[in-house]
């Protein structure tokens, strides 16, 4: 793998820099913060017209050919300007197992509609009273002539207020182990029999959902792969949920943050950015860091070959959250008393650090960070079992 910039990518650099400087005006970081979730459909309408939504897709889908070092250039300048990546549940998982997985029709119906973000996904993965334990699902789905009919409930879905379909894993048989009978379906956010239920975070704020299935009749024809087989499908899609979670670019966007609140800060009559704890905590994270980021580019170059993300991607879920969760402290601890400072309250002149109620927050949120995509415990049991070959 080699990452040295050649002339190409160095033009490729500046059309990037050119292109975000130019197309996420103020004004759509405004409407971001306004909106939320639902202002990212704005801004990667901007980036399909751009060509530009969906790095890791196969060209013939829409993707961009880019090599390894062009995806790691769009991500550093998108990060630099604390632009929010897309939302992954369609772009980035769903559509790559509808690509491995499904039919040609179902390829030539979702993949457009998803690059274009005509549909908004969520994910019927986790389970009321399942905890980490993706194969205890109860969530039934019972054939029906041309459809199945859906019972259950999932629940901490992202986004589900806001989702046009929402891709399940079903238990369609319950006779053979517990991996065996689960089926992977796409099922229409519009069908009747839904409910949505708002789950509001520790942040305050609703991004999380139950979603109950009552008789909700689907077509047969939006299964996804071989009935039964949804376990495969279902480890594909969260290999590629994993390397996402990892967020590099976004850790070292933090960390540029926390050096710069860090060189306005005083502790005991010096620049906190001086104290040599300090220094040593900032370094422990950027050395590990660093590991990540090639760890995270040799995945890339994979996948630019035309691989799968495989075992590689929970070592980039267990460093990455945990390094999103050191950031997330550092900073809360910079912010001190400060990080219980209300949005509606901040004014910099009177209350001091302007981040502290951002600081607390996604502290709050990150929290969940080593559960959500699968544990970090259940991550180490997949790294001992496939890469260090024990049993």
């Amino acid at each position: 793998m080699d990452i040295a910039l050649s002339a190409d990518d160095v033009a490729f650099r500046e059309e990037v820099q050119n292109f975000f400087d130019t197309q996420f005006t103020p004004e759509m970081e405004a409407n971001l913060r306004a909106k939320g979730a639902t202002g990212m459909i704005e801004w990667q309408k901007i980036l399909h017209e751009k060509g530009w939504v969906a790095p890791n897709w196969p060209v013939e889908h829409g993707g961009t050919g880019w090599s390894a070092t062009q995806k790691y250039i769009f991500e550093t300048e998108r990060s630099l300007r604390g632009i929010p990546d897309v939302v992954p549940f369609g772009l980035v998982m769903v559509a790559n197992v509808i690509m491995a997985f499904g039919t040609d029709e179902q390829k030539e119906y979702f993949l457009p509609r998803i690059l274009k973000s005509e549909d908004w996904w969520c994910q019927g993965y986790s389970e009321p009273g399942s905890g980490s334990d993706l194969a205890s699902l109860k969530t039934k789905a019972e054939r029906d002539g041309d459809d199945y009919i859906i019972n259950g409930a999932k629940i901490w879905t992202t986004y589900a207020q806001y989702a046009d379909w929402i891709f399940c894993l079903v238990r369609t048989d319950n006779s053979g182990k517990k991996q065996e009978g689960i089926t992977f379906i796409l099922v229409d956010m519009k069908s009747e029999g839904i409910k949505v239920n708002p789950i509001i975070g520790i942040d305050n704020e609703h991004n999380l959902n139950e979603v109950e299935f009552n008789n909700v009749r689907v077509p047969a024809k939006n299964v996804v792969g071989e009935v039964g087989k949804g376990w495969t499908v279902a480890k594909a899609l969260l290999a590629h949920e994993r390397t996402g979670i990892a967020g590099v670019a976004d850790i070292k966007r933090n960390m540029r943050m926390i050096k710069e609140a860090a060189a306005k800060e005083t502790n005991g009559g010096q620049r906190l950015i001086d104290d040599a704890g300090f220094q040593q905590r900032m370094a422990d994270i950027e050395v590990e860091l660093m590991a990540l980021e090639f760890t995270e580019l040799r995945t890339l170059a994979t996948m630019a070959a035309g691989g799968f993300p495989g075992p590689e991607s929970s070592l980039l879920k267990i460093k990455g959250t945990e390094l999103q969760q050191a950031t997330q402290e550092l900073r809360m601890e910079m912010a001190a008393y400060y990080q219980g400072v209300l949005p509606t309250d901040m004014d910099p002149e009177v209350l001091g650090h302007s981040f502290g109620s951002d600081a607390r927050r996604a502290f709050m949120y990150g929290r969940a960070a080593t559960i959500y995509g699968g544990s970090n415990e259940v991550q180490k049991n997949i790294i001992a079992k496939y890469v260090l070959g024990l049993e």
